[in-house]
């Protein structure tokens, strides 16, 4: 499957479908030059690895109290160190990232993960090495 985004549900956007039929052609253009014999070189790639899914603040009726800090929000797949801003509650007190390692949040304050109690997923960015590839087919 591909998935790409962010977009609302409901909406279509003409660039992300414009990014979506280029994945998918590149995808195909692979599938059939490794069909034909092509052999692939070795290759590093960047990838981001799901450590855990963040909820939001809550109070003890499980009643949200705090949202997505400014400076966080549309910042998918950036750097969040220790200190930075995550949340604001309604009060107006920030609500900051405690951890012992640099992150990088991803679906932040998407609406579709609202009910599923998810502000954020923090992920750590990996780099993944694949050897040389080809069909052994033919």
């Amino acid at each position: 499957g591909v998935e790409v985004g962010p977009q609302p549900q409901g909406v279509v956007r003409a660039d992300i479908l414009d990014k979506m039929r280029k994945i998918v052609k590149h995808g195909l253009d692979f599938v059939q030059l490794f069909n034909e014999g092509r052999e692939f070189p070795p290759c590093t790639i960047e990838v981001f690895k799901i450590m855990e899914k963040v909820d939001y603040p809550r109070n003890k009726n499980d009643e949200i109290i705090a949202i997505i800090h400014p400076k966080l929000q549309d910042q998918d797949w950036q750097p969040l160190n220790n200190g930075d801003p995550l949340f604001l509650t309604l009060d107006g007190e920030v609500i900051a990232y405690k951890g012992d390692c640099m992150i990088y949040p991803t679906f932040i304050n998407e609406a579709a993960y609202y009910e599923k109690k998810q502000a954020f997923v923090k992920t750590e960015k990996m780099k993944l090495t694949a050897k040389h590839i080809r069909s052994s087919v033919l």
